[in-house]
Parts: C-alpha cells; sequence; structure tokens
C-alpha cells in the first residue's frame, strides 16, 4: 500500500490472553524514502534545544546547518525538550518562532523535522505542540507521541517515553499536562504494544528507536529504569539496532553488553556543562562529552554509521557497523 507522504494508521493486532479478545491499536506510520540514487540516508539528530539561541543553540544550529549542506540531509531527528522551559502555552507562542524557525535558518535544514515530547514539553500545553497549527506556522514540524517512520531500508521508532517515569506523577514542583494519558497504566500498556507489534512486523534491514529519555546513561539523569525494566527487553528481543535519546544534556555513546543495540544520547542542542560524570564499564562506554553538540547519522544497505560534533563543528567520536546481505551463489 502506498503511502505517499501522508499520515496513515497501521492497525496492530495484539492478542489477548483473557477470553481470546484481539485489541486493535493504531500507531501512525509517515513514509520518507530516500532521494539520493543509492538509496542512502543522512540524517541530523539534536535534542534540548529550545532556549531562544541562547545557551549556544544558535551556534549548534549553526553548526548543523553547515553539516547539512555537507551530506545532503534527508530530515532532522529532534530527542525532545524543544522548549524551555516549560513547553509552550498555545499554538501561537512566539516561543515556537523564537527558538525553532528563527534559529534554525539554514538552507540545509529546512527538511523535515521529526520530533517527540520531552519532560519540559510535557511542562506546557502538550496539546499545542501537537497541533497541526505549528505545522502550518513552520512547514518543517512534526511532533506526535509515538509514531513510525518508514525510510526504506530504515524503519525509525519514535516512542513518548516521559510517562513512563513515576517521579513526574509525584513531583510538587512542575505541572504536567497529562491529557491523552490518563488512564496511566492502559496508556503506557497500549505504547508497549504498539511498539512491540511493530517492531515485530517491520521488515526493514536495520531498526533504530527514538525516545527522549535515556535507557542507560552515565550522565546527570542517569539511567531511567522504568524504560530498563518496560522497554529494553522489547528491544532486544526485536534486535533492534540503535537507541536514540536525549535528556541528558550530552553527546554519549554506550554499548550493549546483551546485543547488538547501542545506546546514543544527542541531548546536546543548548545548555550543558553540568560536569557530572558516573562511572561505567570502559569496555561499554565508547564516548561520552558533557558539552554542545549534535550527531550525524548515515544508513545504507550495508553499513550504518555515526558521528558527533562539538559547538565548534570538530567531529568527537565516529562509529560504525556492518550487516551485509548474504546470498547464494
Amino acid at each position: 500500500m502506498a503511502i505517499n507522504n501522508k499520515t496513515t494508521a497501521i492497525l496492530l493486532v495484539v492478542y489477548t490472553v483473557v477470553a481470546g479478545v484481539i485489541v486493535v491499536a493504531e500507531l501512525q506510520r509517515f513514509d520518507h524514502q530516500p532521494t539520493k540514487a543509492d538509496g542512502s540516508l543522512d540524517i541530523l539528530v539534536v535534542g534540548d534545544w529550545g532556549r531562544r539561541g541562547l545557551y549556544n543553540q544558535s551556534d549548534v544550529a549553526f553548526q548543523m546547518g553547515k553539516m547539512g549542506d555537507k551530506l545532503d540531509v534527508d530530515f532532522i531527528i529532534s530527542t525532545g525538550d524543544n522548549f524551555y522551559d516549560d513547553g509552550l502555552t498555545d499554538d501561537e507562542d512566539p516561543l515556537f518562532v523564537e527558538s525553532f524557525t528563527e534559529i534554525y535558518t539554514a538552507d540545509s535544514l529546512q527538511k523535515q523535522w521529526y520530533s517527540v515530547l520531552g519532560n519540559h514539553d510535557y511542562r506546557g500545553n502538550v496539546l499545542a505542540q501537537l497541533s497541526p497549527a505549528l505545522k502550518k506556522r513552520d512547514s518543517k514540524w512534526l511532533c506526535l507521541r509515538s509514531f513510525i517512520v518508514n525510510s526504506g531500508i530504515v524503519d525509525f521508532f519514535f516512542v513518548d517515553t516521559t510517562p513512563f517515569q513515576d517521579k513526574y506523577f509525584t513531583e510538587e514542583d512542575h505541572d504536567y499536562d497529562w491529557r491523552g494519558v490518563h488512564p496511566r497504566e492502559e496508556y503506557l500498556s497500549n505504547v508497549l504494544k504498539e511498539v512491540e507489534m511493530a517492531l515485530e512486523v517491520s521488515s526493514a534491514k536495520w531498526k533504530i528507536v527514538i525516545g527522549h529519555h535515556t535507557i542507560f546513561s552515565a550522565g546527570h539523569h542517569g539511567n531511567t529504569q522504568e524504560l530498563v525494566d518496560q522497554l529494553l527487553p522489547i528491544l532486544e528481543a526485536n534486535e533492534v539496532d540503535l537507541y536514540i535519546n536525549g535528556h541528558d544534556h550530552c553527546l554519549q555513546h554506550i554499548s550493549s553488553e546483551n546485543s547488538q543495540l547501542q545506546f546514543l544520547t544527542s541531548g546536546g542542542g543548548s545548555k550543558a556543562w553540568r560536569g557530572e560524570f558516573n562511572e561505567w564499564d570502559p569496555n561499554q562506554m565508547k564516548f561520552y562529552y558533557d558539552g554542545q553538540g549534535f550527531m550525524t547519522l548515515r544508513v545504507t544497505e550495508d553499513e550504518m554509521s555515526v558521528a558527533f560534533f562539538d559547538v565548534f563543528g570538530d567531529i568527537l567520536h565516529q562509529w560504525s557497523t556492518s550487516k551485509y546481505t548474504h546470498t547464494d551463489s
């Protein structure tokens, strides 16, 4: 079934144990096919950025623009915390233009942005940030809770991670907009079922999952135990290649000890430099940088590579892996 870059819904059939009941869940899917002749994809990844250009946000954006032009990027991924400190007030909030449209001005960045919500976004008007009205204000914007982007050889699974953290439901210092989340247990159950079924039916050679919160991190926030317990087993069972997140304001690469899964943090879009690092197994900790920057991702039929850049555009870390298709002679 052709999708032609329009939103559609996947009907994912989930079989429950109780009386053989069939529950049908829906997850939005977007088609974003490669435009390069060789079928490769080049993507920029940035998170934790929306501060009206402050805290070096504008400098990171400038370097992103230069790299985007060099690579002829296909699209940009935002790992959440898109607008600080408390999301958007409504779909006419000037913060949207001041922190997004007026900052990411390079021609190479006028591509589609696929964004997830972060915990700071949930402190504002969530429905405003999800509103189609924002796309009318800036056509490159797209933000949803959980969804899929199909890009030929790779499927991207975007997951709404904020409702998984227990602490946000007991905090007294901040208010969160949980419209669309309550009842919470049902919401989380559906998210996990949707992601699991989507991964199971995916025929893509590469599978990449994006969420705002860390699964593993040596940074300020550390591991997100709720995701370790609930989401990680699904990713491992379905041979996911990358889990990409923000939340910790750093750049980071941790390798899994149980599978091929790599944990990549790109949360250096603006305010960083917390000066915190938790000890980690050096065999798993491939790279950690407590500063501003962004990440590039290149995917081809047989290889996938990532690179991290600082606010000056210098390469800090590179990593690649191969997955060759074997044919019978």
